[in-house]
Parts: structure tokens; sequence; C-alpha cells
């Protein structure tokens, strides 16, 4: 049987849960500050807390997804989520907000370690005879980062006309959890018996260029999130933009970078990962250089926007970077649970280096830390076997081009695919055989029919 080449919106689903409280981090911390009695500083301590909950229980459990089952681990996370973050928002009591804040971010991090590892798992070919949702982790994620995209909007245009507490954001988060929860349904349960899990057992692999993505994705989202966790005082002190005016612009910085993850989705693998990585994350760069010193709202709303629309590219590429590390997805899990990390200290590591630098100076910093993390992680995009097919090219690991061979052996075009096509499988042709034989092959049944391939031929 066929698979089926749809996208899992259950999975999906999943992923927006897990995701989510990250990108409602501003509005979250802004609003424990003014809610009840924290400082800015607590406020953020405790936004940090969830985001460090959520990494740690991706380190935790990203070997483990197999074994307990992908639906029982998505069903405790998205409970844990829903009690905790629904807790917090029902209480004004500080230490029950910690708690529950700190119990929903694991929640949280557990539905993105599912996800994580399940999205990797699609790249690796089905049994025989198993139906599959599809083979296109890429084509997941962008979907992912589309739907968060578009419900983390949805929030910041109308919780502002709900009022000013706490528990709004929170409870967003918790009523998400609740509604993906009977979704999980569709995931498998028990052990996963998948190919992912039979054929990639045993230790890690690639770990040097695992290893090397870890940690330049820890610098990478900490950048980012050093310049999101202060982008409302750049945008209401340095450029003079007033509270609707500032939740009207990063309105559309999310709606923005939606268009981002619908060209991501388009764009699939055709320029390969090596490309969108190292060229989006130097255009970041300067759109942080941008945003971080602008004097007006144009200036503001012009580096916040464009840095929204290329942060999702290059992270769903990222996100793919890491999947093909691993066929079992821990890596996709470990890189994801590093780059929360970032995330976790960027509105701490923002603060002080805005506080020491002004926030020009800030934006220097961080831009030029981005355009040195982005030399490693090309690197591992194009060792890992990012780069795009040329034009009339067979990209092979670790061989020659095919059309090197093609043109060495007088191989007919038409057997050599366009840009963009997917890898054909490379077939073994007996050298003992007489030319003829093979000529003779070519003319009569196609490179398929003479190779040995599958398919109607002569008798």
């Amino acid at each position: 049987m066929l698979a089926l080449r749809t996208t899992p919106w259950p999975l999906v689903a999943v992923f927006t849960a897990g995701y989510l409280p990250p990108y409602l981090l501003p509005t979250t911390v802004g609003r424990l500050d003014t809610g009840l009695p924290l400082s800015a500083t607590q406020a953020g301590a405790v936004g940090s807390a969830l985001l460090l909950s959520s990494a740690s229980a991706g380190f935790l459990l990203a070997s483990r997804v197999e074994r307990a089952g992908a639906r029982t681990l998505a069903r405790f996370g998205l409970a844990l989520a829903f009690l905790g973050y629904g807790a917090a928002s029902l209480t004004t009591a500080v230490p029950a907000v910690v708690a529950g804040a700190v119990l929903g971010g694991f929640g949280s991090g557990t539905a993105t370690t599912v996800a994580a590892t399940r999205i990797a798992a699609m790249g690796v070919p089905p049994r025989e005879g198993v139906r599959a949702w599809g083979r296109d982790p890429h084509r997941a994620s962008t979907a992912g980062l589309l739907s968060v995209s578009a419900l983390a909007g949805a929030v910041y245009l109308t919780v502002p006309h709900l009022g000013r507490s706490h528990g709004l954001p929170l409870a967003a988060i918790a009523l998400t959890a609740l509604a993906v929860w009977p979704l999980t349904g569709r995931l498998p349960a028990g052990t996963d018996a998948s190919p992912a899990a039979r054929t990639a057992s045993g230790p890690l692999p690639h770990r040097r260029s695992g290893l090397v993505l870890a940690v330049t994705v820890l610098c990478w989202s900490l950048a980012q999130n050093s310049l999101w966790g202060v982008s409302g005082r750049i945008g209401l002190t340095q450029a003079g933009l007033g509270d609707a005016a500032l939740g009207l612009v990063f309105a559309v910085a999310l709606g923005a970078g939606l268009m981002g993850v619908l060209a991501a989705g388009a764009l699939g693998p055709r320029l390969g990962r090596a490309m969108p990585v190292g060229a989006g994350t130097a255009l970041i760069a300067g759109c942080i250089v941008v945003s971080a010193s602008a004097t007006t709202p144009t200036a503001f709303a012009t580096g916040e926007i464009a840095w929204n629309t290329l942060y999702p590219v290059v992270l769903s590429y990222l996100i793919g970077l890491a999947a093909s590390l691993d066929a079992r997805g821990r890596w996709a899990v470990l890189v994801g649970s590093a780059s929360s990390l970032g995330t976790a200290a960027g509105p701490l590591a923002g603060s002080v280096l805005s506080a020491q630098a002004g926030y020009a100076g800030m934006g220097l910093v961080l831009a030029g830390g981005l355009l040195l993390v982005a030399v490693p992680m090309t690197a591992v995009a194009l060792h890992t076997g990012g780069r795009p097919l040329l034009p009339g090219t067979i990209r092979r690991r670790g061989g020659t081009p095919a059309a090197l061979v093609a043109a060495a052996t007088g191989t007919p075009s038409g057997a050599v695919p366009e840009v963009g096509a997917a890898e054909q499988p490379v077939v073994e042709i007996d050298v003992d055989a007489p030319a003829l034989a093979v000529r003779g092959a070519y003319d009569t049944a196609g490179p398929r029919q003479a190779a040995g391939a599958p398919g109607p031929g002569p008798g």
C-alpha cells in the first residue's frame, strides 16, 4: 500500500501546542509584572523558568518516545500543560503561578519532544504494506510553524481587548492544549515499530555535526530572543510608538511570519538547506541591526516585519536539518531543547546588553554573533547533504555527481533529472557485461528496465 502524501494534521496540532508558549513569551512576561506583585526582572525570571522546564523535558525524553509511545507521551504532556497553565491563570498567588508555569512548561516541552521525534521519523521510508502520513519532514515542520504563527497572531490581536489580567495568555495556552488532546488518538500507541525505531537504534549518529548544530542553534536562538525580549521597550522608548501601535506592529510582523512559512513550504528542499540557513541568518542579522537602532516608527516596523518574515523560514530549515541527523528524532529533540535554552536566556541577555551598550550597541553585538554562528551551521548543512541539485546532476553522498558519469558513458539525457528532482537510487551495473548488450537494453526497454527495475517491458 502506498504512503499517503498528506500533511499529518494531528502531529501539526501537537507541534502547535508545544511551540505556542515561546511565541507568546513577550505578552506572558509583560502581564506578569502588571497583574502580579512582580518586578520586570522577576517576571522575566518566571518566563525563563517556564522555558527551562520545557527544555528539560526534551533532554529527558529524547530517547524515550518510541518506548513510551507517541500517543501516551503527547497526552501526558498536553494534560500537564492544561493543568499547569490553567492553574497559573486562575490564581494571583505568586508561588502558585510559578509552580503552574513550570509544570505547564514541562508539559509543553513533552509535546514538542513528541512532535520533533515523529517529524524526524517521517523521513524514513515506511515498510511495505504500511500506510504512512507522508515522508516530508520539512512540509510537516513548516505546517506546524504556520499553525503556531497564526494562532499566536490571533492571541496578540484578541487578548488586549479582554483586559490586563496576567492569566489571559496562560489560559490561551491551556485551552490550546485541551483542544489538541483529542487529536492524539491518531498518533502511534505503545512501542514504535517504525523503520526509524528498528534501524536507527544504538548510539547517536553524526555526533560531531549534531553537537555543533546544537551549540550554534542555542546561540542563534539566544540572539533572536535577546531582541524579542526587549523589542517592546525599543518600540515604546526609542522609536516613539504607543501601546496600540506597538501591538499592531507585532501583529503585522507575525502575519509576515505566516508569509515566510508559506514561502518556506513552497520552496521545500529545492534550495537545499545550506543556502537558506546561511544566507537567511545573515539577512536576519541585518534586520536586528535595523530594529535595535530604529529611532522612528517606520524604521522599527520595517526591521521587525522583515525579521519576523525571515525567522520562521530559517527555523524550519534548521528543524529539518536536525531531523536529518537521526531517523529516531533524537537530534531533532536535543537541538530543539538547546534552542529552548537560548530562548529562555534571551530576555535576560537582551536586558543586560541593552543596559551596558544601549539598544543600538546590543543590535551590533547580536548581529555579529549571528554572522559567526552562521558559518558552522552552514558547514553542518553542507556536510550532511544540504547542497541543492545543480542542473543535470544527481547528488550522491560521498560519490561523483552522476552528471559526470553520464557525460563519460553516453547515458541518454532523459535519464538525468532536472533541477529540484528527487534523488534517484544508485543501481549497480555489471561492468563485465558486453557494451552492446547494455546499449541494446537501453534502446529497447529504457534505463530502468536495463538496470533490472520493475515495470512493463519485453518479455
